[in-house]
């Protein structure tokens, strides 16, 4: 059974995320951030993971505490949830396209995180959302589990096509990469040995 809980509790935050690799994208994610709601929906229902988030954060003072320590919390479990990785096909890359938006997710479940961040947003909130912090949460994402993740936006005019393409664009690549390998069911995929 690939499925995590962690909890993750801070001077900031309280965050607790429930999640199942092999679900069929239900969800329910309460951050108290409308917007990231919105975001963390997308990126279960199109990786196909059931996820369950909730979080309580210092929304007086801002989203930036909540919205990164979800991702350290998602990643910490994403981390626990494949285990040794063992059948995975280890890669995946999604061109996604959300009407004047095109972004480009490529991702491998490497163990080795390293963000590659190319998205310009025209505006500086969606909402009352800071754009900057969609780039905090694929990198806490990326760090905490172990992802080596490239992320580029081609197009878009639209600040909220653009974030939700590119949540939905590393949600495919990582259902990709989480599928498993029906050649290789039974192997790590890697030369080494273990990832």
């Amino acid at each position: 059974m690939r499925s995590a809980q962690i909890t993750r509790k801070t001077a900031e935050t309280d965050i607790t995320v429930e999640i199942d690799l092999d679900g069929s994208g239900r969800y329910d994610n309460r951050t108290g951030v409308g917007f990231f709601d919105h975001m963390l929906d997308q990126l279960a229902r199109h990786a196909l993971i059931d996820m369950t988030i909730s979080a309580e954060g210092d929304l007086h003072i801002d989203d930036h505490h909540t919205v990164e320590d979800v991702g350290i919390t998602l990643g910490q479990a994403l981390t626990q949830a494949m285990g040794d990785k063992r059948g995975i096909r280890r890669y995946g890359a999604c061109l996604l396209p959300m009407d004047d938006a095109l972004v480009r997710a490529a991702l491998d479940l490497s163990g080795r995180p390293y963000l590659v961040w190319n998205v310009a947003f025209p505006t500086q909130k969606i909402g009352t959302f800071d754009v900057e912090l969609v780039r905090e949460f694929f990198q806490a994402l990326s760090t905490h589990g172990g992802l080596t993740l490239h992320v580029d936006a081609l197009h878009g005019l639209n600040s909220h096509h653009i974030a939700e393409a590119a949540f939905k664009a590393v949600a495919r690549a990582l259902r990709d990469a989480l599928d498993s390998d029906p050649r290789k069911s039974d192997a790590i995929p890697s030369t080494k040995g273990s990832l």
